[in-house]
Protein backbone atom coordinates (compact mmCIF):
# COMPACT_ATOMS: atom_id res chain seq x y z
CA UNK A 1 0.00 0.00 0.00
CA UNK A 2 1.42 3.91 -0.86
CA UNK A 3 0.46 6.73 0.15
CA UNK A 4 2.28 9.91 0.89
CA UNK A 5 1.44 9.65 4.64
CA UNK A 6 1.19 7.42 7.51
CA UNK A 7 -0.27 7.44 10.92
CA UNK A 8 -0.20 4.55 12.55
CA UNK A 9 -2.68 6.14 16.17
CA UNK A 10 -4.94 7.20 13.32
CA UNK A 11 -5.29 4.07 11.20
CA UNK A 12 -5.03 1.64 14.35
CA UNK A 13 -4.99 -2.16 13.14
CA UNK A 14 -6.54 -1.33 10.05
CA UNK A 15 -3.24 -1.02 8.10
CA UNK A 16 -0.12 -2.79 9.30
CA UNK A 17 3.01 -0.76 8.72
CA UNK A 18 4.99 -3.27 7.65
CA UNK A 19 2.29 -2.91 4.42
CA UNK A 20 3.02 0.47 4.12
CA UNK A 21 4.80 2.46 1.69
CA UNK A 22 5.39 6.32 2.03
CA UNK A 23 6.59 9.17 0.45
CA UNK A 24 9.19 11.60 1.17
CA UNK A 25 6.36 13.81 2.64
CA UNK A 26 6.74 11.56 6.25
CA UNK A 27 9.18 12.93 7.09
CA UNK A 28 8.40 16.38 6.65
CA UNK A 29 8.27 18.24 9.79
CA UNK A 30 4.68 19.44 11.29
CA UNK A 31 3.48 16.79 8.44
CA UNK A 32 0.16 16.31 10.77
CA UNK A 33 -0.54 19.81 12.08
CA UNK A 34 0.14 21.62 8.88
CA UNK A 35 -0.30 18.58 6.04
CA UNK A 36 -2.19 21.58 3.80
CA UNK A 37 0.60 23.91 3.38
CA UNK A 38 2.57 20.71 1.76
CA UNK A 39 -0.32 20.90 -0.57
CA UNK A 40 2.41 21.93 -3.91
CA UNK A 41 4.39 18.62 -3.38
CA UNK A 42 1.23 16.17 -3.39
CA UNK A 43 1.39 15.65 -6.89
CA UNK A 44 5.52 14.85 -6.93
CA UNK A 45 4.95 12.90 -3.64
CA UNK A 46 2.20 10.24 -5.87
CA UNK A 47 4.00 10.61 -9.00
CA UNK A 48 7.18 9.87 -7.17
CA UNK A 49 6.09 6.05 -6.54
CA UNK A 50 7.48 3.40 -8.67
CA UNK A 51 4.92 1.32 -9.17
CA UNK A 52 6.66 -0.34 -12.26
CA UNK A 53 6.65 -3.83 -10.24
CA UNK A 54 2.65 -3.76 -10.77
CA UNK A 55 0.09 -5.21 -13.15
CA UNK A 56 -3.03 -3.73 -11.01
CA UNK A 57 -3.00 -0.71 -9.47
CA UNK A 58 -6.31 0.30 -7.20
CA UNK A 59 -6.28 3.85 -5.89
CA UNK A 60 -8.66 5.68 -3.62
CA UNK A 61 -8.71 9.36 -4.25
CA UNK A 62 -10.00 12.69 -3.40
CA UNK A 63 -7.34 14.38 -5.25
CA UNK A 64 -3.94 13.09 -5.24
CA UNK A 65 -3.45 9.72 -6.05
CA UNK A 66 -5.30 9.38 -9.01
CA UNK A 67 -1.76 11.36 -10.56
CA UNK A 68 0.32 8.02 -9.76
CA UNK A 69 2.66 6.71 -13.04
CA UNK A 70 2.19 3.12 -14.07
CA UNK A 71 3.45 0.79 -17.14
CA UNK A 72 1.87 1.12 -20.45
CA UNK A 73 0.89 -2.47 -19.86
CA UNK A 74 -0.77 -2.14 -16.46
CA UNK A 75 -4.28 -0.53 -15.64
CA UNK A 76 -5.54 1.72 -12.13
CA UNK A 77 -8.52 1.70 -11.27
CA UNK A 78 -9.43 4.49 -9.40
CA UNK A 79 -11.99 4.60 -6.93
CA UNK A 80 -12.92 8.37 -6.69
CA UNK A 81 -14.09 9.83 -3.88
CA UNK A 82 -14.79 13.85 -5.18
CA UNK A 83 -13.74 15.67 -8.18
CA UNK A 84 -11.08 17.96 -6.32
CA UNK A 85 -12.55 20.89 -4.67
CA UNK A 86 -10.32 23.29 -6.00
CA UNK A 87 -11.09 22.17 -9.97
CA UNK A 88 -14.93 23.16 -8.90
CA UNK A 89 -15.40 25.38 -5.81
CA UNK A 90 -11.51 26.99 -6.13
CA UNK A 91 -13.03 30.05 -4.02
CA UNK A 92 -14.22 28.16 -1.26
CA UNK A 93 -11.48 25.67 -1.39
CA UNK A 94 -8.73 29.61 -0.84
CA UNK A 95 -11.32 30.23 1.62
CA UNK A 96 -10.40 26.90 3.63
CA UNK A 97 -7.07 26.82 2.43
CA UNK A 98 -6.61 30.29 5.00
CA UNK A 99 -4.34 32.17 3.00
CA UNK A 100 -7.06 34.41 0.74
CA UNK A 101 -5.79 35.95 -2.07
CA UNK A 102 -2.12 34.55 -1.73
CA UNK A 103 -3.34 30.85 -2.33
CA UNK A 104 -5.12 31.73 -5.86
CA UNK A 105 -2.11 31.19 -7.82
CA UNK A 106 -0.98 27.95 -6.26
CA UNK A 107 -4.64 26.50 -6.37
CA UNK A 108 -5.01 27.51 -10.17
CA UNK A 109 -1.66 25.30 -10.68
CA UNK A 110 -2.75 22.31 -8.67
CA UNK A 111 -6.24 22.77 -10.62
CA UNK A 112 -4.11 22.36 -13.61
CA UNK A 113 -2.46 19.12 -12.69
CA UNK A 114 -5.34 17.82 -11.51
CA UNK A 115 -6.96 17.85 -14.68
CA UNK A 116 -4.43 16.47 -16.48
CA UNK A 117 -3.53 13.71 -13.85
CA UNK A 118 -7.48 12.79 -14.24
CA UNK A 119 -6.77 11.28 -17.57
CA UNK A 120 -4.05 8.83 -16.65
CA UNK A 121 -6.39 6.50 -14.86
CA UNK A 122 -7.72 3.67 -17.35
CA UNK A 123 -11.26 3.29 -15.49
CA UNK A 124 -12.84 5.52 -12.97
CA UNK A 125 -15.35 4.17 -9.94
CA UNK A 126 -17.39 7.22 -8.28
CA UNK A 127 -18.62 6.37 -5.17
CA UNK A 128 -21.98 8.25 -6.40
CA UNK A 129 -23.86 9.66 -9.23
CA UNK A 130 -22.98 12.65 -8.09
CA UNK A 131 -19.37 12.21 -8.62
CA UNK A 132 -19.87 10.64 -11.33
CA UNK A 133 -21.57 13.81 -12.96
CA UNK A 134 -18.56 15.92 -12.19
CA UNK A 135 -15.98 13.62 -13.40
CA UNK A 136 -17.37 13.91 -16.60
CA UNK A 137 -17.97 17.21 -16.68
CA UNK A 138 -14.84 18.61 -15.37
CA UNK A 139 -12.39 15.79 -16.50
CA UNK A 140 -14.25 14.50 -19.37
CA UNK A 141 -14.37 11.18 -18.31
CA UNK A 142 -16.72 8.45 -17.26
CA UNK A 143 -17.15 6.71 -14.47
CA UNK A 144 -18.94 3.89 -13.04
CA UNK A 145 -20.97 4.07 -9.57
CA UNK A 146 -20.19 2.03 -6.58
CA UNK A 147 -21.55 3.66 -3.23
CA UNK A 148 -19.34 3.81 -0.71
CA UNK A 149 -19.31 0.88 2.11
CA UNK A 150 -21.04 1.41 5.58
CA UNK A 151 -19.15 -0.56 8.72
CA UNK A 152 -23.02 -1.27 9.92
CA UNK A 153 -21.41 -3.52 12.91
CA UNK A 154 -19.87 -0.39 14.21
CA UNK A 155 -23.01 0.83 15.24
CA UNK A 156 -26.05 -0.37 17.34
CA UNK A 157 -29.71 0.54 16.54
CA UNK A 158 -30.80 3.25 19.37
CA UNK A 159 -33.95 4.21 20.69
CA UNK A 160 -33.62 8.21 19.96
CA UNK A 161 -34.69 9.42 23.39
CA UNK A 162 -32.38 12.25 23.40
CA UNK A 163 -34.33 15.67 23.19
CA UNK A 164 -31.02 16.53 20.37
CA UNK A 165 -30.13 16.74 16.87
CA UNK A 166 -26.46 15.88 16.00
CA UNK A 167 -23.80 16.60 13.48
CA UNK A 168 -20.95 14.44 12.50
CA UNK A 169 -18.27 15.73 10.67
CA UNK A 170 -15.23 17.00 10.24
CA UNK A 171 -15.12 20.97 10.80
CA UNK A 172 -14.44 22.53 7.40
CA UNK A 173 -16.42 26.07 6.42
CA UNK A 174 -17.66 24.07 3.54
CA UNK A 175 -19.42 21.54 5.77
CA UNK A 176 -21.76 24.32 6.78
CA UNK A 177 -21.80 23.47 10.46
CA UNK A 178 -22.84 26.92 11.13
CA UNK A 179 -25.80 26.82 8.96
CA UNK A 180 -27.17 23.93 11.70
CA UNK A 181 -25.79 26.32 14.95
CA UNK A 182 -28.32 28.38 13.30
CA UNK A 183 -31.26 26.81 12.47
CA UNK A 184 -30.99 24.78 16.37
CA UNK A 185 -30.64 28.29 18.08
CA UNK A 186 -33.70 29.25 16.10
CA UNK A 187 -35.86 26.57 17.37
CA UNK A 188 -34.27 26.15 20.82
CA UNK A 189 -33.08 22.55 20.04
CA UNK A 190 -30.11 21.54 21.94
CA UNK A 191 -26.96 20.53 18.72
CA UNK A 192 -24.20 18.30 19.73
CA UNK A 193 -21.73 18.48 17.29
CA UNK A 194 -19.00 15.45 17.02
CA UNK A 195 -15.92 15.99 15.23
CA UNK A 196 -12.15 18.07 15.23
CA UNK A 197 -11.01 20.78 12.26
CA UNK A 198 -9.63 23.73 11.05
CA UNK A 199 -13.47 25.76 11.73
CA UNK A 200 -13.45 25.02 15.20
CA UNK A 201 -12.63 28.07 16.79
CA UNK A 202 -14.89 30.17 14.05
CA UNK A 203 -18.15 27.68 15.04
CA UNK A 204 -17.47 27.90 19.10
CA UNK A 205 -17.52 32.18 18.75
CA UNK A 206 -20.17 31.81 16.47
CA UNK A 207 -22.44 29.07 18.83
CA UNK A 208 -21.43 31.21 22.12
CA UNK A 209 -25.19 31.82 24.53
CA UNK A 210 -26.87 28.84 22.05
CA UNK A 211 -27.28 24.92 23.50
CA UNK A 212 -24.45 23.62 21.31
CA UNK A 213 -21.98 21.28 22.41
CA UNK A 214 -18.55 20.04 21.01
CA UNK A 215 -17.42 17.16 21.55
CA UNK A 216 -14.38 16.56 19.53
CA UNK A 217 -13.26 13.35 18.49
CA UNK A 218 -15.17 10.43 19.98
CA UNK A 219 -14.53 6.82 20.04
CA UNK A 220 -16.74 4.31 18.43
CA UNK A 221 -18.24 3.84 21.79
CA UNK A 222 -19.34 7.46 22.27
CA UNK A 223 -20.51 7.76 18.97
CA UNK A 224 -23.14 5.33 18.87
CA UNK A 225 -24.49 6.66 22.01
CA UNK A 226 -25.06 9.75 21.16
CA UNK A 227 -26.15 9.32 17.45
CA UNK A 228 -28.30 6.56 18.71
CA UNK A 229 -30.32 8.55 21.53
CA UNK A 230 -30.32 11.71 18.96
CA UNK A 231 -33.67 13.03 17.59
CA UNK A 232 -32.03 12.85 14.09
CA UNK A 233 -28.38 13.34 12.24
CA UNK A 234 -28.19 16.95 10.48
CA UNK A 235 -26.45 17.47 7.67
CA UNK A 236 -26.43 21.00 6.82
CA UNK A 237 -24.08 21.16 3.83
CA UNK A 238 -23.77 19.54 0.16
CA UNK A 239 -22.12 16.33 0.11
CA UNK A 240 -20.00 14.40 -2.38
CA UNK A 241 -21.56 11.35 -0.81
CA UNK A 242 -23.44 11.56 2.22
CA UNK A 243 -22.07 8.59 4.39
CA UNK A 244 -23.30 10.64 7.35
CA UNK A 245 -27.06 9.62 7.16
CA UNK A 246 -26.18 5.76 6.36
CA UNK A 247 -24.16 5.32 9.85
CA UNK A 248 -26.61 7.01 11.19
CA UNK A 249 -29.03 5.05 9.75
CA UNK A 250 -27.37 2.14 11.27
CA UNK A 251 -27.18 3.63 14.90
CA UNK A 252 -31.10 3.56 13.80
CA UNK A 253 -31.24 7.49 13.40
CA UNK A 254 -32.79 9.19 10.49
CA UNK A 255 -31.17 12.54 9.09
CA UNK A 256 -32.37 15.95 8.21
CA UNK A 257 -29.99 16.67 5.13
CA UNK A 258 -29.53 19.58 2.83
CA UNK A 259 -31.62 18.38 -0.79
CA UNK A 260 -28.83 18.30 -3.10
CA UNK A 261 -25.65 16.29 -3.58
CA UNK A 262 -24.84 12.71 -2.28
CA UNK A 263 -27.79 12.99 0.16
CA UNK A 264 -30.02 12.65 -2.71
CA UNK A 265 -28.56 9.04 -3.40
CA UNK A 266 -28.54 8.00 0.84
CA UNK A 267 -31.90 9.02 2.23
CA UNK A 268 -35.20 7.78 1.27
CA UNK A 269 -37.60 11.00 1.72
CA UNK A 270 -40.36 9.94 4.44
CA UNK A 271 -38.43 6.53 4.74
CA UNK A 272 -35.04 7.40 6.68
CA UNK A 273 -34.79 10.84 6.74
CA UNK A 274 -35.71 14.44 5.67
CA UNK A 275 -34.81 17.04 3.50
CA UNK A 276 -34.66 21.15 3.65
CA UNK A 277 -34.33 22.85 0.55
CA UNK A 278 -32.39 26.18 0.75
CA UNK A 279 -28.85 26.17 2.33
CA UNK A 280 -30.30 28.87 5.04
CA UNK A 281 -31.03 28.60 8.98
CA UNK A 282 -34.76 29.73 8.35
CA UNK A 283 -35.08 26.46 5.71
CA UNK A 284 -33.44 23.81 8.38
CA UNK A 285 -35.56 25.58 10.99
CA UNK A 286 -38.38 24.64 9.31
CA UNK A 287 -37.70 21.36 8.55
CA UNK A 288 -36.99 20.98 12.83
CA UNK A 289 -40.15 22.06 13.47
CA UNK A 290 -41.87 19.61 11.16
CA UNK A 291 -39.85 17.14 12.15
CA UNK A 292 -41.54 13.67 14.23
CA UNK A 293 -38.81 11.06 14.83
CA UNK A 294 -41.86 9.21 15.87
CA UNK A 295 -42.34 8.31 12.19
CA UNK A 296 -39.26 6.57 11.85
CA UNK A 297 -38.49 2.70 12.74
CA UNK A 298 -35.10 2.17 13.63
CA UNK A 299 -35.29 -1.37 12.54
CA UNK A 300 -36.48 -0.22 8.78
CA UNK A 301 -33.14 2.78 9.08
CA UNK A 302 -30.63 -0.22 10.27
CA UNK A 303 -32.07 -2.35 7.20
CA UNK A 304 -31.53 0.73 4.75
CA UNK A 305 -27.79 0.83 6.01
CA UNK A 306 -26.96 -2.90 5.34
CA UNK A 307 -27.74 -2.33 1.87
CA UNK A 308 -24.45 -0.86 1.82
CA UNK A 309 -22.42 -3.44 3.64
CA UNK A 310 -18.93 -3.76 3.19
CA UNK A 311 -19.27 -7.30 1.90
CA UNK A 312 -21.20 -6.15 -1.04
CA UNK A 313 -19.10 -3.10 -2.12
CA UNK A 314 -16.09 -5.43 -1.62
CA UNK A 315 -17.40 -8.15 -4.51
CA UNK A 316 -18.61 -5.28 -7.45
CA UNK A 317 -15.07 -3.55 -6.75
CA UNK A 318 -13.61 -6.72 -7.41
CA UNK A 319 -15.34 -7.59 -10.66
CA UNK A 320 -14.74 -3.98 -11.61
CA UNK A 321 -11.08 -4.79 -11.17
CA UNK A 322 -11.37 -7.92 -13.09
CA UNK A 323 -12.77 -7.06 -16.07
CA UNK A 324 -10.51 -3.92 -16.36
CA UNK A 325 -7.42 -6.29 -15.92
CA UNK A 326 -8.61 -8.50 -18.56
CA UNK A 327 -9.02 -5.88 -21.11
CA UNK A 328 -5.69 -5.09 -20.36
Amino acid sequence: MYTALYDARAVGDLVPAARVRTSFLQHAPLRSRAFRLYAPLYPRAFESFDLSAYDVIVSSTTSWAKGVRFRPDAVHVCYINTVSRFVFDAARYVGGFGAGMLARPLVARLAAWDVRAAQRPTRFVANSRNVAERVRRWYGRDADVLPCPVDVDRFTAGAGNGDYVVVVSRLLPYKRIDLAIAACALVGIPLHVLGTGPDERRLKRLAAGTRTTFHGLVDDAARNAIVGDARAAILPGEEDFGLVPLEAAAAGRPTIALRAGGALETIVEHETGAFFDVPEPASLAEALRRFDPAAYDPQCLRAHAERFAPPRFLARLRAIVDETAARG
